[in-house]
């Protein structure tokens, strides 16, 4: 079956509605536009990243079902990719029912994946899947017994939040009450229930991109694999990734076992981010993300399609390559201040190495932990590339005007 793609800003127009216009959504932008796409982009504030380089875009409150329902009626868009967590789901699973528009990987993944007890529940309980010991608790009091049930340390997550947001390592009783206060502060949407994990003795973590795309001759779904990306976080929240990440092959087929079956049962096309924790040959499901992946902007560096033209690629049901090219690393840039209207020095100093790349994301307010910007290098080995990239980014230097 041909795939047609009418022209931008005219009747036959593509239209693709992004509910979330952050740093990820704007990589998604430019490579649906090269595909002759018209993109809508949305979000809270005004000026976000894929807002900038979308044909159109809105500011509203996505968590606000009517908001978000006169927005889908406005724009009437074919597909509709969510891109962060904070959205009114239930009217994105209405929208698909009634057949107005695809949603982007599928209205299922985006509610369960934006609630951590809905995709931990369905790996663990449904499928089946290794995952670290867990419970969940609503109240201070569950939340005091639920830890002493883990047991310490243990990892506190509130269900709804991203970026390490509301996430705390508690080491002992101690702790309990302070690491309940800053999940409540944390999280995406207040809901108040959290999840809370023991922690797992693992050798590494990382990102199996895997990608749901049609094949070109007989147009079913197949899902293929990314080389994994390892990855070191700061509080939750990403700092650098390579790839690709050495492990075993039985670790690696494991993992792309449980990948597979996490995202067929979430179903749709497009690319998904699996976090899994790795110790030998052993590997247990942390969470995925229906969507492109923050430590995924390595492949910007590594990969003839970087996860976002894949994304675009499958979305659209055009034929993916998740070829590796090199060896590559990436490292973020903070904005390291509080403020607005900020400046970005020795931008010659960072790319002098021809192996090194930037990519800054125009985000018009920065604040001291705010992902502003991100290096990417290429070398021969991992630790080189990340020595690289570290370097390309403390390069830059961020200034308040």
């Amino acid at each position: 079956m041909s795939v047609t793609i009418g022209t931008p800003l005219q009747s036959s127009a593509f239209k693709v509605l992004l509910l979330g216009s952050g740093e990820l959504g704007k990589e998604v932008v430019i490579s649906l536009q090269r595909l002759g796409v018209e993109v809508h982009a949305a979000d809270r504030y005004d000026h976000a990243p894929a807002m900038q380089v979308a044909h159109y875009s809105y500011t509203l409150n996505m968590a606000d079902a009517e908001e978000l329902k006169q927005l889908i009626q406005q724009v009437k868009p074919h597909l509709i990719i969510p891109e962060i967590e904070a959205i009114a789901t239930q009217v994105l699973v209405d929208i698909e029912q009634q057949n107005i528009a695809t949603v982007i990987p599928s209205a299922k993944a985006v509610n369960l994946t934006m609630n951590r007890e809905g995709i931990r529940r369905l790996a663990a309980e449904e499928l089946g899947l290794p995952t670290s010991a867990y419970r969940f608790a609503d109240t201070l009091e569950s939340f005091r017994a639920a830890c002493d049930d883990i047991g310490y340390p243990n990892f506190v997550k509130p269900v709804m939040s991203s970026s390490g947001k509301g996430q705390s390592r508690v080491k002992s009783f101690d702790e309990v009450d302070a690491a309940w206060e800053y999940a409540q502060t944390g999280g995406r949407v207040n809901q108040g229930t959290v999840i809370v994990e023991a922690q797992i003795d693992f050798d590494f973590e990382i990102t199996l991109l895997t990608v749901r795309a049609k094949n070109a001759e007989t147009g079913e779904i197949e899902t293929q694999y990314c080389d994994p990306i390892g990855h070191r976080q700061d509080s939750g929240d990403y700092v650098e990734s390579w790839q690709p990440q050495a492990m075993t092959q039985a670790a690696l087929e494991e993992s792309k076992r449980i990948a597979n079956k996490v995202t067929i049962a979430l179903g749709g096309c497009g690319i998904f981010g699996v976090e899994l924790f790795v110790k030998g040959d052993q590997v247990w499901f942390s969470e995925v993300s229906p969507r492109p992946h923050d430590t995924g902007l390595v492949t910007l560096a590594s990969q003839f399609q970087s996860e976002f033209e894949l994304h675009a690629r499958a979305i659209l049901g055009l034929p993916v390559n998740t070829t590796r090219h090199s060896v590559a690393a990436s490292a973020v840039i903070y904005a390291g201040v509080d403020d607005h209207n900020l400046s970005f020095s020795g931008l010659n100093l960072a790319l002098a190495n021809p192996n090194t790349d930037l990519r800054l994301f125009g985000k018009p307010e920065g604040f001291k932990r705010r992902r502003m910007g991100v290096a990417t290098a290429r070398a021969e080995t991992t630790d080189q590339a990340r020595e690289l990239a570290l370097h390309t980014a403390t390069q830059v230097s961020v200034q308040q005007n």
